[in-house]
């Protein structure tokens, strides 16, 4: 008899209670392309879609214990990191990952929410760059975080590019550098692979406020698509083109008073059965 598996991608990430971004726009990403999704909480902001109100730690234990659970059983083809905002957190993080084989790895920096609010301990991105950076295949960082990363101001492409080579220097091996905030009719992001070459990808900009949670689903879109076996440029190509439609199909939808969320069910794909070797 045939034994088959899901693709299954690892989501590290916090909490959003109201559907939009976090673990939960990551397990329905995973969802809606074919995978099988499983979560570690790293954190528990209390938010909305009209933004962040509080934000509750979880234990770093609890978070090693959470990890170490699901690569003793599930171990995953992807794993994709949202929000680590203590350094303790990130330490605990890559040393507990450092105990297993490597893995594909897809880091959204996440500093600022789409509300604008400040996610960020400050002394959490020395660690974030120093630690996360050399074991992440690509960083997802939006113009607000690259600005962070890079210490200078990224209002333009042309800041983009500059600040693109700056944060390569930094120790991450691809970066995605998102364009989303660009105030142009297109948007442009630019993909530096790990031999420093830059690819851009043009897209139309909607007039909509439904874009909470668009970083942490291209984040695990890309690493969803990097379960399936697509190579990194492939990952990143068909990731973007997902939150596009995925935008484009919520952009008229009203859930509640703030920034809405994305249609992340468009065109959900039946889970996608492997026959093991």
């Amino acid at each position: 008899m045939k034994q088959y598996k899901y693709p299954s991608v690892l989501t590290i990430a916090g909490f959003d209670g109201s559907g939009g971004a976090g673990i939960q726009a990551d397990i329905k990403t995973a969802s809606a392309l074919g995978c099988f999704s499983t979560s570690v909480l790293t954190t528990l902001p209390v938010q909305n879609t009209q933004g962040v109100r509080k934000i509750y730690p979880i234990p770093v234990e609890a978070v090693a214990d959470q990890i170490e659970a699901i690569l003793d059983d599930i171990v995953p083809d992807a794993i994709k990191i949202g929000m680590v905002h203590t350094p303790q957190l990130v330490e605990t993080i890559v040393e507990t990952l450092g105990k297993y084989k490597k893995i594909p790895l897809v880091f959204d920096p996440v500093m600022v929410a789409t509300s604008g609010h400040r996610l960020i301990e400050e002394e959490t991105i020395a660690a974030i760059t120093e630690k996360l950076f050399p074991i992440a295949d690509i960083i997802t960082p939006n113009m607000d975080e690259a600005a962070i990363l890079s210490n200078m101001p990224v209002k333009t492409l042309e800041d983009m590019y500059t600040a693109g080579k700056h944060i390569k220097k930094l120790g991450c091996k691809s970066i995605l550098l998102k364009g989303g905030h660009q105030e142009t009719s297109t948007i442009t992001s630019l993909f530096y692979d790990e031999e420093g070459n830059y690819h851009s990808f043009e897209t139309v900009k909607f007039s909509t406020n439904n874009t909470h949670g668009s970083g942490c689903t291209l984040s695990s879109a890309i690493a969803s698509y990097l379960a399936q076996g697509k190579t990194l440029y492939e990952s990143v190509s068909l990731g973007q083109q997902y939150v596009f439609q995925a935008i484009e199909s919520g952009k008229d939808v009203q859930t509640g008073l703030g920034n809405g969320p994305l249609n992340h069910f468009f065109n959900p794909q039946k889970l996608i059965k492997n026959e093991m070797v």
